[in-house]
C-alpha cells in the first residue's frame, strides 16, 4: 500500500487486499438486497447511467427537486446499517472517531460515467469524503474548487482509496470512463464505489 497526491486529494493505492475486496463485494450485495440499487433522475429531468444505494443514517438522492439527504429509500424502507468491514476503511484512512452517516453506494456498468461534481450537500465541509473502489478500474478525474482549470487524472483500481479532505473537500471530481472488464471481482461486473460522508 503506497500513498500518493492525486491533485489536491489523497490516494491510498492497493489499500485494500483481494480478501478485503471479495468480503466487501459480499456485505455490498447484502446491503443491495436490504435497499435495491436505482437510476436517480437529475433535477435536469436526465436520468443518471449509475445505479446507487445507501446504507447508513442518511441516503444521498437526486430528483427533478434537486439533491439531497433522505432517511430513506425511494421504496420507503430505512437504509441499513453501514457494516463494520466499510466503517474500517474510514477509521483506517482518516483516524477520525466521528464515523460516518452515509455510505452512498455506486455501481457503474459498461459505458457508465460521473460527470465533474463537488460533494457539497453536506452540512459541515470540515470532515473528509472517503471513495472505495471495488472491481474494474475507473479513470478518475479531479480539479480544483471551480469550474474550468487543470484537472489531474488517474485510473484507480479495484481496492485503491481516495480521500478528499483539507483543500480537495470541495474540489470537482468525476469518473470519465471505466475499463469494463478489467476485474473480475464482481459476479455481475464493472465497478462500484463506495463513498463515506459525515451528513449532518
Amino acid at each position: 500500500m503506497t500513498r500518493l497526491a492525486l491533485g489536491a486529494a489523497e490516494l491510498w493505492k492497493d489499500h485494500l487486499d483481494p480478501a478485503r475486496q471479495a468480503r466487501l463485494v459480499e456485505v455490498v450485495a447484502q446491503l443491495c438486497r436490504a435497499a435495491p440499487p436505482y437510476a436517480p433522475m437529475t433535477p435536469y429531468g436526465k436520468k443518471m447511467s449509475v445505479q446507487m444505494t445507501s446504507a447508513g443514517q442518511f441516503g444521498w438522492y437526486s430528483d427533478r427537486k434537486g439533491y439531497r439527504y433522505v432517511t430513506t429509500h425511494p421504496d420507503g424502507m430505512d437504509w441499513p446499517p453501514i457494516p463494520r468491514e466499510i466503517l474500517q476503511i474510514w477509521q483506517e484512512v482518516t483516524g477520525l472517531e466521528h464515523a460516518p452517516e452515509c455510505c452512498l453506494v455506486n455501481h457503474y456498468g459498461e459505458g457508465a460515467r460521473m460527470g465533474l461534481h463537488q460533494d457539497k450537500d453536506e452540512a459541515d465541509f470540515s470532515w473528509p469524503v472517503v471513495s472505495v473502489s471495488l472491481g474494474d478500474d475507473g479513470l478518475f478525474r479531479i480539479g480544483g474548487t471551480t469550474r474550468g482549470g487543470k484537472t489531474a487524472s488517474a485510473w484507480l483500481q479495484s481496492g485503491d482509496v481516495v480521500v478528499l479532505g483539507g483543500a480537495a473537500r470541495l474540489a470537482y471530481h468525476g469518473v470519465d470512463r471505466i475499463r469494463y472488464g478489467s476485474s473480475r471481482l464482481l459476479p455481475q461486473g464493472g465497478r462500484i464505489n463506495l463513498t463515506l460522508r459525515v451528513v449532518t
